[in-house]
C-alpha cells in the first residue's frame, strides 16, 4: 500500500504525542494561506490506520486499511499531485485486505441506511413511445432531452383528474421500488408530488463500479440528464451523505443557480466533497437546462473543469451568479 508519509511534501517532525507534524498542502486549496508552521499532522493507529488534521484550516480525513480511500482522503492525495487511476488502484488493493480487519474501531463507523419497498400508484402503465395516448408525455421528456426509454417512465392517461397529467418517475434503490415522484406536466402547482423516505438518493443505481465520480445535483432531471444522484432539496442530509459513502467515489456537487439552491455549498464543503459552478449562461439554471442549450457531453466536461474545493473560488463564483439572478 501507499506510505502516506513519503508522499506528503517538505520536511516532517514527529511528536511526543505520537503525531507527525508536516506543512499542511490542504490550506491554499481552501482559501486560506500556505501553511509554513507545519500545522498539518499524522496520527498512525498501528500499522492499518491513520488520520490527518490541520490545525490551521480544519481539514481532516483518514484511512483504513480494508476499506476504499474515502472522497477527503482521495483529494488530500491529489492535492499532493497523485492520480486518480493510481488512487483508484491504491483503493482496490487496500480492499483486498478488509478480511484481515477488525472494523470495530474503525475511526469513522457508517451507519447502515435501510428504505422499505414501496408500491408504485395503481393503473401506472410503463411510456410507450408508439402509443397514441402517451405522446404529451413522451414528447415532454424529449423536450428536456430525456430518452423515455432509459428509464421506467410510467403514466396513468386513463383516470380521473389532475393525476392524468403527470409522468411517474419509480425511485429505486439496490434495483427495489422505494418510492416515486410525480411530474405534473399541466402548469399548475405543485409540479411535483414526492414519495420520498428520508435519507434516499435518487441515481443510486445510475453508478456503475468502474467511475471514480459522482455527480449530485439537486433536481431528478438534472440527474436523470447526466446518470447522476440526486438529493431533491438543496441541502444533503447526514443518511444522504451515508448513502453518497457507499459509493466510494469523489463527489462534486453541482448546485442550482439560484440563491435557494446555492446554499449546498456549505454543506457540501463541511462533507469533503467538491463543488462545480461552471460558467454558463445566465438563462441556464440548472444541470438540464445546461443540457438542452449545450449538450451532454460538453455539460460534463465544463462540470468537470470547474470543480474545485477552494472557498475562495466557490464564493467568487457563488457572488457573481446570485448578482445575475437579482
Amino acid at each position: 500500500m501507499f506510505d502516506i508519509l513519503s508522499i506528503l511534501p517538505g520536511k516532517k517532525k514527529t511528536t511526543s504525542s505520537g503525531w507527525t507534524s508536516f506543512n499542511a498542502v490542504c490550506c491554499s486549496h481552501l482559501g486560506h494561506k500556505s501553511d509554513r508552521r507545519m500545522r498539518g499532522g499524522i496520527k498512525f493507529d498501528g500499522q492499518s490506520k491513520w488520520t490527518m488534521n490541520c490545525f490551521n484550516c480544519r481539514y481532516s480525513c483518514n484511512f483504513v486499511l480494508g476499506k476504499s480511500i474515502s472522497p477527503k482522503t482521495r483529494q488530500l492525495l491529489i492535492w499532493c499531485g497523485i492520480d486518480s487511476e493510481q488512487i483508484q488502484r491504491w483503493s482496490l488493493e487496500s480492499l483486498q485486505h478488509k478480511d484481515l480487519l477488525d472494523f470495530s474501531g474503525d475511526v469513522l463507523p457508517r451507519k447502515k441506511v435501510k428504505f422499505k419497498e414501496q408500491e408504485l400508484p395503481t393503473d401506472a402503465e410503463l411510456i410507450n413511445v408508439n402509443n397514441p395516448d402517451h405522446k404529451i408525455y413522451a414528447d415532454y421528456l424529449i423536450k428536456r432531452h430525456i430518452d423515455p426509454n432509459e428509464y421506467p417512465f410510467m403514466v396513468t392517461p386513463h383516470i380521473q383528474g389532475r393525476n392524468n397529467n403527470r409522468i411517474i418517475v419509480p425511485y429505486t434503490y439496490k434495483n427495489k421500488i422505494v418510492g416515486h415522484t410525480s411530474r405534473y406536466i399541466d402548469n399548475k402547482l405543485p409540479k411535483y408530488i414526492n414519495s420520498q423516505q428520508h435519507g434516499y438518493v435518487f441515481g443510486f443505481d445510475f453508478q456503475k463500479p468502474e467511475w471514480n465520480i459522482c455527480l449530485v445535483v439537486e433536481g431528478i432531471f438534472d440527474a436523470l440528464s447526466l446518470n447522476a444522484c440526486a438529493t431533491m432539496h438543496n441541502t444533503i442530509n447526514d443518511d444522504q451523505a451515508q448513502v453518497l459513502a457507499q459509493l466510494n467515489k469523489q463527489i462534486i456537487v453541482v448546485p442550482d443557480r439560484d440563491r435557494a439552491g446555492l446554499e449546498i455549498c456549505s454543506r457540501a464543503l463541511e462533507l469533503g466533497y467538491s463543488i462545480s459552478l461552471p460558467n454558463w449562461h445566465v438563462d441556464v439554471k440548472d444541470v438540464n437546462d445546461a443540457v438542452i442549450r449545450y449538450g451532454k457531453l460538453p455539460t460534463l466536461m465544463s462540470i468537470l473543469q470547474a470543480a474545485t474545493m477552494s472557498k475562495i473560488k466557490i464564493e467568487m463564483q457563488r457572488k457573481k451568479i446570485e448578482k445575475t439572478r437579482i
